[in-house]
């Protein structure tokens, strides 16, 4: 793969959501790519386009394979975009349209285990290129890229800024756990941004609550100093009180503490999700 000579800028590197496949061949043979203009992501521009293939790709659905650096970006109507195209509702909207130098392909695609709705996810170069799976590529905080390195070394499959609708209104979780009895929402609160959003924190814990989701909310001190006891402990008992982890197995996985340490029943089988959210 080629070195990029990046330092790490959040958003350097943009994942695309790709849903059919008319689009995908438009990349591989013209090398660009377009979001409407309205939805373009908070980290901008982006220096390289990944792409996250959704359900219609069989199977390459639910991977990170292909990816480029950006040559230019321009902004354009539909229009222009596809001149061919007979004018509809659609015809004005105005796209950023991503020109890449060229396409290349991951050695090892990044997998998602479960459907992803994320329309984009913006992160580093670094996190791009040492990802595992799908929820390594997400560059919210660092208390938030602690915890997540406290659940992969225990096993526990939670999943990263997982999209909610509840109360009317659209959230995405810092972790979701979905376990037998319940959904377990967990949250980071960095003391900056939380000290001034009371209000905003309260309301949203409603609307998910009132969804069916628990939430378990952890501050900056718990996770800098306990994450890997005092958070994971907490985390554990609410999926075992809940009945474990729901996962596509014939048996839940519930967490038992040990006099060596902790414990967990393993799973009779790991298959990938049986069902679409696209």
């Amino acid at each position: 793969m080629k070195d990029a000579d990046s330092t790490g800028r959040h958003g350097e590197v943009l994942i695309g959501i790709m849903n059919r496949k008319a689009d995908f061949e438009i990349l591989q043979e013209e090398l660009w790519y377009r979001i409407p203009v309205k939805s373009r992501p908070r980290a901008w521009p982006p220096d390289w386009l990944a792409i996250y293939h959704t359900s219609v790709f069989g199977a390459d659905r639910y991977t990170v394979q292909y990816y480029g650096r950006v040559r230019r970006i321009e902004r354009a109507l539909r229009r222009d975009i596809f001149p061919a195209e007979t004018p509809n509702l659609k015809s004005d909207r105005e796209y950023y349209q991503i020109h890449l130098h060229q396409l290349e392909r991951l050695r090892i695609p990044i997998v998602s285990a479960k459907p992803r709705r994320n329309p984009f996810i913006a992160t580093t170069w670094c996190k791009f290129m040492e990802a595992g799976g799908i929820n390594d590529l997400f560059d919210e905080s660092p208390l938030e890229d602690q915890l997540w390195g406290e659940l992969k070394a225990r096993q526990i499959p939670a999943e990263r800024q997982w999209e909610v609708e509840a109360g009317g209104k659209r959230y995405y979780l810092d972790f979701a756990l979905l376990c037998r009895e319940g959904k377990v929402d967990v949250e980071t609160d960095g003391d900056t941004w939380h000290k001034s959003r009371t209000r905003q924190d309260n309301e949203r814990n409603n609307a998910v609550t009132s969804a069916g989701w628990h939430v378990l909310r952890f501050n900056t001190q718990q996770i800098r100093e306990a994450a890997g006891t005092y958070c994971i402990s907490q985390i554990e008992t609410t999926i075992r009180t809940l009945g474990g982890l729901q996962e596509e197995t014939l048996a839940p996985r519930l967490f038992y503490e040990l006099p060596e340490g902790p414990a967990q029943q393993l799973a009779l089988f790991e298959e990938g999700p049986s069902y679409d959210l696209d």
